[in-house]
């Protein structure tokens, strides 16, 4: 008999591409925001679960990205009193060139990251988040400042990713149903590179990095080069991821860009596994779908309140927290190797 997992996979595929037909625009944005979530997660995945560089700064690189794409796409226009700078670019060409200035953000972070490590690393990347969000609030004409700004719609092979209906069997499909695609493509092409980098000698270098620094570069690893390139493509997952979720978002506001993001993102590493890109998925799922679900459902949850009342318990967002930090504690304590350990069955061969 073949492999259950090919099945399973094979089935889940089609789950995914079908959901769209299904599903209302609540229920595809959060998948959305998933998707984006995995994607920034894996390449901090390949960061620190599979070079044990500690980065706080995440969020820093996502907010490059996401801003960097309305700066190259979007027009010069003027928002809540500010001039905003806009280059007018195709939003195509605009993706790419935000992914490759987040990586260029990267760059320039890598000598630092190369000779840093563990708690220097983490410190030091956390400078970037407070220095992300100085620039983010004041540099009011390419940010927008603290209302942000809005978000040209994606233009890919003549097709529109904005709210004009395009009817396809039936259903009409809008922005959230479009960018599904395109998402999941991203995300499996991400999950695939990320993968072959682990399975490959790079990936076996790393893993001996975040093992034994000094045994390492006995064995002829350029340490502080491996370092610095792992930095500088996790920082180009991120600006993907900060572009996707801008998409989604249609807005980007700069709050959004802060330290909670980053924590969020070692959260989902460290529930779903460390080193694994199958536990970055899972992971970003977990802890970017939970208090979505929480907000969905609040008033039929005991002790959560519904956002913006005030009446009474706890809001979603908070509750989401504090039942992530439980399975963060949870995972270390009894599945060190995060979620991404239990295995699904196998057929007999």
């Amino acid at each position: 008999m073949r492999d259950l997992r090919t099945y399973l996979w094979g089935a889940l595929a089609l789950v995914l591409l079908a959901l769209p037909f299904y599903l209302d625009r609540f229920w595809l944005q959060a998948g959305l925001f998933a998707m984006a979530a995995a994607i920034a997660a894996i390449g901090l995945n390949l960061l620190t679960g599979a070079t044990g560089q500690l980065s706080m700064g995440h969020a820093f690189f996502l907010a490059v990205g996401a801003y960097s794409y309305c700066v190259f796409a979007a027009d010069p226009t003027t928002e809540n009193g500010h001039l905003l700078t806009g280059l007018g670019l195709p939003s195509w060409l605009a993706a790419l060139l935000a992914v490759g200035v987040a990586g260029i953000a990267g760059g320039l972070f890598s000598p630092i990251a190369g000779r840093l490590r563990g708690a220097y690393l983490g410190i030091a990347t956390l400078a970037l988040i407070f220095i992300g969000q100085h620039v983010l609030f004041n540099a009011s004409d390419l940010t927008g400042g603290f209302n942000g700004r809005s978000v040209p719609p994606l233009d890919l092979f003549g097709v529109a990713f904005d709210d004009t209906q395009t009817v396809i069997a039936g259903v009409p499909f809008e922005s959230a149903e479009k960018l599904w695609y395109a998402a999941l493509l991203a995300l499996l092409l991400c999950a695939l590179f990320a993968r072959g980098i682990l399975r490959g000698r790079p990936g076996r270098a790393m893993n001996a990095i975040r093992d034994h620094r000094i045994a390492a570069g006995v064995m002829g690893v350029p340490v502080a080069r491996y370092r610095a390139s792992v930095f500088v493509l996790s920082s180009m997952y991120a600006g993907l991821a900060g572009v996707l979720l801008a998409l989604v978002f249609q807005r980007t506001v700069p709050e959004y860009f802060g330290m909670t993001l980053s924590l969020e993102f070692l959260a989902m590493i460290v529930i779903g596994g460390l080193g694994s890109v199958r536990g970055a998925v899972i992971g970003a799922a977990f802890v970017s779908l939970l208090p979505q679900l929480l907000t969905r459902y609040s008033e039929s949850l005991p002790l959560v309140t519904a956002p913006g009342t005030g009446a009474g318990g706890i809001a979603p967002g908070e509750a989401a927290r504090y039942l992530y930090g439980a399975a963060v504690v949870a995972v270390v304590l009894f599945l060190p190797g995060g979620l991404s350990r239990l295995h699904l069955p196998r057929g007999r061969k």
